[in-house]
């Protein structure tokens, strides 16, 4: 090998020899063959370990090592270009003298000997001990094997050196990305100082793409020298071959002179014959196609002719049929060459004509004067224009009616208003020019009579529209139901195909040539479905007339029977009948959608005449005109309302919520008003209520009869009898006597009046309940306040609470809770299933009312102990006999029972004094034992009983009280 001239300098030797010989592949006697390093080495990346496998051009450019070696002796060896290579590169950097000169020994490399090796010596020569050692253990393989393996193996290793780039089939240096991976030729920059390091990689890859080519070529040879006889094989089947093709030439070339022969002897004139008979056809059909080119000319005449009397969908017929023919058997007619677009712009424009004649028909329909009548404006001129749309494609047509809707309802309030208007002479409308302000100046009645009146328009302006809607649909249906049948009808022909087979033959080149099959066959020798079908001609874009009777006489007609589909005969519901065309290219789909939304349309008529009824509504109310109605006033209104959403539910079908809402709301806020007029009224009544027993009059005695028949309702004002009734002390409810007070009388005709208008207006049932039960708990709290609470003293100006203001409030309580399951099961009645939750306050109410009574009971039981406690605190054993303090109390039973009695009901008066009753025995009872005194028979124990014996007799004397069980001997102390 040779070293480079700009190789680095190294440490010298110790050896005393300046100068040494390089010894020839020295460190190929210690480690095994290496591949060529990459061309393009990497980087350092700061790993010692990377740095140490393969030099760095950045790093060792000016430090010699083994990859400085320029020559690569194989490859200069078995090249057969040697002399070029040697003029090429060898003497590129070296000089031309390179080869032919002797290498004179490098002055940096030292001089090597056996001495440098003796350390390394001293260590492999234990391990190659070993490695015998091992050798002669382990038996070797068959040698045979192992050579073929060392073959295989070495040759696989060689060709694993090889870049797997070059191994693609793909493999092609025209592909930059694969040039650039071969020959990175940002290697070859000579800018700057690089020079040398781009120099040394580009010498660098010309030798290891020379290794590469070599280790193939190699490689190459060996396989051609195993395959060697499969090819000399080849080549002699290839003679083989030349040789059987040969022959095979010559045999075609004597079949190919006998055909020729035969040809010109017995097929020349047949064919001719048949050529004379194709030309006569091609002249018949030559002549039919000028026929029906004379009658598609006359097609935009009688378009026009047809649209002159509003014949559309026989204009639409003609132009679909002039449109078939033109694609179909004139196709490339130059003549005709601009019929197809003309026919489309003048379909076009009977789109247009159609949609203008259709808003203008709705236009006319709508704005009819508003009489009872409700047939269907010209049936026939609708049921054509439906057609011709549906024919068309144009299904959004309804949403033109659907705006004459909305612009004619708001007109209809106009009109209305407007004639009811000139008819009040108190309205002056130069004046006065809104309408709005002109509706406000009515009064209730003439507002609600033009209410009326346009609830009234809008019932007939929804028939009309339903009617109207109807007809649509039914054409929609009709066309619907023709597809159904059109579908049956294949179907059957598909059963039915089998059997045709024993006319199969004929008929099929009869139907391919355009003849009609009754020509040929009777209509008895074919089946009935057969019969129809075969009858329309052939619209294949490859049949042709083959005779001037083919030519179809429909095709000269003018009017719309020159389709050539089928039709049919269909009636609508109002008589009128239709012809429907098979080419109502519509599907199931779309026709199910669009009767869906004709359907929707007559929803959203009943809609807009709720939303214009509203806006009528909100805008009289503006200046809160209907919050001051009076109850019948509200009623009558509601009533008219709820009767025109009946209507409109029973022509259209579906609920409108904006008039039921605007009618609610309106409701709740005359409920809002309602129950604070009354709740009010209560408090003032209350505030002013010196609970003191009121005698009843005679038509609140009518009232609460009208109620114990079950039905609550306001009794009608009678007529002034000539003799009036006097008022009674009581009031009789169902045989009981109640003592009430004015305020409660009220009270029960402001519950009735809760129940009534209830009744009149039952979507406010759930307010109304929510109010009146608002209104229970406030006269149940307010009376607390005033009697239990004393309240009335600075209120009324009452002295004292007394104990028959006590009963008489506990008796006007106890006639409040006798009518509330009355309420309850009146509410009951008129609330959903769903609303029966609200019915707990009645029992919330009823229990407040019960805790109420309980207490007035209580503070009556309590004042009797008070009483009980100051006297018999102070009751000494003693004569005279009776006491002076049994005499007081008994005085004090008296009284009691004498402001109770005629309020409250015997059996609670008995259970009062029971209670009273149990107080003084547990009073009487601490005295006694707080004086010593027992039940001994003694003179003090003679003393007591003659009291008790005379409290006793006292309070049995007392009305009501005679049968009263004391149990007076629970005053003495049990022996024990």
């Amino acid at each position: 090998m040779a070293s480079s001239h700009s190789s680095s300098p190294v440490p010298q030797s110790t050896s005393s020899d300046a100068f040494f010989k390089k010894e020839m592949d020295a460190t190929k006697r210690f480690r095994p063959v290496q591949s060529l390093p990459d061309v393009c080495p990497k980087e350092p990346t700061g790993d010692a370990n990377n740095l140490c496998d393969s030099p760095s051009l950045v790093a060792d450019q000016h430090r010699w090592t083994i990859y400085h070696s320029k020559v690569n002796l194989p490859a200069a060896l078995n090249d057969p270009r040697l002399a070029k290579r040697e003029s090429d590169f060898f003497t590129k950097t070296w000089g031309v003298d390179f080869v032919d000169t002797e290498v004179t020994p490098s002055f940096y490399l030292p001089q090597i000997t056996k001495e440098h090796f003796a350390l390394y010596q001293q260590e492999i020569t234990p391990r190659e001990k070993v490695h015998e050692r091992c050798k002669n253990i382990c038996t070797p393989k068959d040698t045979f094997d192992r050579t073929l393996l060392h073959t295989h193996d070495k040759s696989r290793t060689d060709l694993e050196q090889v870049p797997k780039i070059f191994m693609k089939p793909d493999f092609a240096l025209e592909d930059s990305l694969t040039f650039n991976a071969v020959l990175p030729w940002s290697h070859f920059s000579t800018a700057g100082g690089k020079g040398n390091r781009d120099a040394a990689s580009s010498k660098l890859l010309q030798e290891k793409l020379s290794h590469y080519l070599d280790i193939v070529e190699v490689n190459i040879a060996h396989q051609i020298s195993l395959r060697s006889e499969a090819f000399f094989h080849a080549m002699t089947s290839q003679h083989e071959l030349q040789d059987y093709l040969r022959k095979t030439s010559q045999a075609v070339k004597l079949l190919r002179e006998k055909i020729s022969k035969i040809d010109k002897v017995m097929c020349e004139g047949s064919l001719r014959v048949l050529r004379l008979s194709l030309t006569r056809n091609n002249c018949i059909k030559a002549y039919n196609k000028l026929k029906l080119m004379a009658t598609v000319h006359q097609t935009q005449p009688t378009v026009q002719l047809l649209l002159s009397t509003s014949e559309f969908v026989g204009a639409l017929d003609l132009i679909a049929t002039t449109q078939e023919v033109l694609q179909q058997e004139l196709q490339g007619i130059h003549s005709f060459r601009h019929l197809g677009s003309q026919l489309c712009e003048l379909e076009k424009l009977i789109d247009k004509m159609m949609i203008a004649e259709f808003s203008t028909y709705a236009r006319n329909d709508l704005n009819r004067p508003l009489e009872d009548d409700c047939q269907i404006l010209e049936e026939e001129r609708l049921v054509s224009l439906v057609f011709g749309l549906l024919k068309q494609r144009k299904l959004n047509f309804y949403e033109i009616y659907g705006d004459e809707m909305i612009i004619t309802a708001k007109n209809i309030i106009k009109q209305c208003v407007v004639n009811t208007v000139s008819q009040i002479e108190e309205i002056d409308t130069e004046v006065v020019v809104k309408l709005a302000d002109q509706v406000r100046m009515m009064n209730f009645p003439q507002w609600f009579d033009l209410l009326k009146n346009i609830f009234s328009k809008f019932t007939i302006f929804l028939k009309r529209i339903k009617a109207t809607l109807n007809t649509i649909r039914s054409v929609v249906f009709l066309v619907l139901d023709k597809n159904q049948k059109t579908r049956d009808l294949e179907d059957t022909l598909q059963k039915n195909s089998a059997k045709d087979s024993t006319v199969d033959t004929e008929v099929a080149y009869l139907t391919h040539e355009g003849m009609f099959i009754s020509d040929a066959f009777s209509e008895g020798d074919l089946p009935p479905v057969a019969a129809d079908t075969t009858s329309q001609r052939n619209t294949s874009p490859n049949s042709e007339p083959c005779s001037s009777d083919s030519v179809s006489e429909p095709e000269c007609t003018t009017d719309s029977s020159s389709s050539k589909e089928q039709t049919s005969s269909s009636v609508t519901p109002g008589g009128v009948e239709m012809m429907i065309s098979d080419d109502m290219k519509l599907t199931d789909l779309e026709l199910v959608r669009l009767a869906n939304n004709i359907q929707e349309l007559l929803y959203n008529a009943s809609d807009i005449c709720h939303d214009r009824s509203v806006k009528f509504l909100m805008a009289r109310a503006k200046d809160g005109f209907l919050e001051k109605l009076n109850s019948n006033e509200f009623v009558a209104l509601s009533r008219l309302m709820e009767g025109f959403i009946l209507d409109t539910e029973q022509i259209c079908g579906r609920k409108s919520m904006s008039l039921r809402g605007a009618l609610q709301s309106q409701a709740n806020r005359f409920v809002n008003r309602f129950h604070e007029e009354r709740k009010t009224k209560l408090s003032l009544l209350l505030d002013n209520e010196r609970w003191k027993q009121a005698e009843v009059p005679a038509e609140f005695q009518d009232l609460v009869d009208s109620v114990s028949d079950g039905k609550i309702s306001l009794p009608e004002k009678k007529p002034a009898a000539t003799e009036e009734r006097k008022p009674t002390e009581f009031l009789i409810v169902e045989g009981q006597k109640y003592a009430t007070v004015g305020t409660v009388l009220l009270l029960i005709r402001i519950i009735l009046e809760y129940c009534q208008c209830v009744d009149n207006i039952p979507s406010i049932a759930t307010d109304m309940l929510t109010r009146l039960s608002d209104l229970l708990k406030y006269f149940n709290s307010r009376s607390c306040q005033l009697v239990l609470g004393a309240g009335a003293l600075q209120v009324v100006g009452l002295k004292t609470i007394t104990t028959k203001n006590l009963a008489l409030s506990s008796r006007c309580l106890q006639l409040i809770v006798h009518y509330i399951p009355i309420i309850r099961a009146h509410f009951e009645a008129r609330l959903q299933p769903k609303q029966f939750s609200m019915l707990r306050h009645f029992d919330h109410i009823t229990k407040d009312y019960h805790d109420h009574i309980a207490e007035i009971s209580a503070k009556l039981v309590a004042i009797m102990d008070s009483l009980f406690d100051k006297l018999l605190s102070k009751y000494e054993v003693k004569a005279p006999v009776p006491s002076a303090c049994f005499r007081n109390i008994c005085k004090q039973m008296a009284k009691m029972h004498e402001a109770i009695y005629d309020l409250l009901p015997e059996e609670q008066t008995q259970m009062l004094f029971l209670r009273i009753n149990a107080s003084y025995k547990l009073h009487l009872k601490r005295q006694l034992a707080h004086l010593n005194v027992v039940n001994d028979g003694g003179p003090l124990n003679g003393l007591v009983t003659s009291d008790v014996a005379f409290y006793t007799g006292n309070l049995q004397a007392l009305k009501g009280l005679n049968n009263l069980d004391l149990n007076m001997a629970e005053i003495w102390e049990q022996k024990r």
